[in-house]
């Protein structure tokens, strides 16, 4: 299939400071001379952050790693992993159309696309929140015909199920990945036939469909808050001490506006005062000198968490390193969907380092874990 860059591209593209010093740890896992072994995960993390690969993303990486830009133009434009056009804001569905599936019924599912989507592949619906492509074997043969929607498998779909799960996205639910007709996994229909012992000790969902279970919401992009930034293997390179984070580049015009989580909303305070006991930190009604510090700069603080922080007044690191233990259990019980994340990422020990080397030397001991 022919796969060219599309017509419309944005002007430029950087990482997010999080997301510059993630590439240069995988940078660092490879010997010196052999850096463009990482353009699969640096081109991957350009288009989680975008949304989909533009050109001046994979510009972008190869200049990074050394590359000639048709190098890392091949390479974009051979796998199906990899969205050459805008895709919906919700999830981009892709169809397997290969023979197991084509067998069970995969033409079935494309029309339920061409549908509830758009008549033609690679074309965003109408109200933006879907796009669809057939692809090739995504090896889920036993449990045709199938679609990987997001980042995640829909196994033993019907039309109608397809119908039923693109109308739960599109109210802001996330379905449960994996088989869509009861089984566990890719066992026989009829139940196991050996190694019957295994249902005594198993999960409630096989390992894929459980860990999607667990981190809630896959289908949203990476915004640096799911994936933690420490890179243990950083500084042990000849270039680590240069890993420094730009300024954040601002949005351009024809970039897509952040996804916030549905479930990112901040409770009310006098109810979950009530609750944990604990004390709304003081915010302030807008930046000092009308400039916040990049609060994403902290590992486990991305857009979405910056934006909450913004709405209750929290704009700079000097206001973190103030928190007490009060003002700590009062965030991680409020700010639903990243509950617990102030303890569990260490904000406070982070801002106060921040406060006390500066930002430059942070990051270099933030690959190491050293706060």
């Amino acid at each position: 299939m022919l796969r060219r860059l599309h017509k419309d591209q944005p002007a430029s593209f950087e990482f997010t400071p999080a997301n510059l010093a993630w590439a240069k740890g995988q940078i660092s896992k490879y010997p010196e001379g052999r850096q463009a072994s990482a353009i699969i995960p640096l081109l991957w993390r350009a288009q989680e952050q975008h949304g989909w690969l533009t050109r001046p993303a994979i510009e972008y990486v190869a200049d990074m790693l050394g590359m000639a830009y048709i190098r890392a133009l091949e390479v974009a434009t051979f796998y199906f992993m990899f969205q050459l056009q805008p895709v919906g804001s919700v999830a981009h569905i892709q169809i397997c159309g290969t023979t197991s599936c084509m067998i069970c019924g995969a033409e079935e599912l494309i029309a339920v696309c061409q549908d509830l989507v758009a008549k033609a592949p690679h074309t965003l619906s109408a109200d933006g929140k879907f796009s669809w492509e057939e692809v090739e074997c995504m090896g889920a043969c036993a449990n045709a015909p199938m679609a990987q929607i997001g980042k995640d498998y829909y196994e033993d779909l019907t039309a109608d199920k397809l119908r039923a799960l693109i109308g739960r996205f599109s109210n802001g639910e996330v379905p449960v990945p994996g088989p869509q007709n009861g089984r566990y996994a890719a066992e026989p229909l009829s139940g196991l036939t050996t190694l019957k012992d295994f249902e005594s000790g198993r999960m409630q969902y096989n390992a894929s469909a459980q860990f999607a279970v667990d981190i809630r919401d896959t289908v949203k992009r990476i915004d640096g808050t799911e994936v933690p930034l420490t890179t243990p293997w950083l500084g042990k390179g000849p270039k680590a001490a240069k890993t420094e984070a730009p300024k954040a580049a601002a949005p351009k015009a024809a970039d897509p506006p952040a996804k916030t989580p549905v479930a990112a909303k901040v409770a009310k305070p006098a109810k979950a005062d009530a609750a944990v006991g604990g004390k709304q930190p003081k915010g302030l009604k807008a930046a000092k000198k009308g400039k916040a510090d990049d609060l994403q700069i902290i590992e486990g603080i991305g857009p979405a968490l910056e934006k909450l922080l913004h709405e209750l007044g929290i704009f700079h690191f000097d206001q973190i390193a103030q928190w007490g233990e009060a003002e700590i259990a009062w965030i991680d019980a409020n700010l639903k969907g990243f509950k617990g994340r102030a303890t569990r990422d260490k904000w406070v020990a982070q801002a106060k380092l921040i406060g006390e080397v500066g930002t430059e030397e942070f990051l270099i001991r933030a690959k190491t874990n050293n706060y």
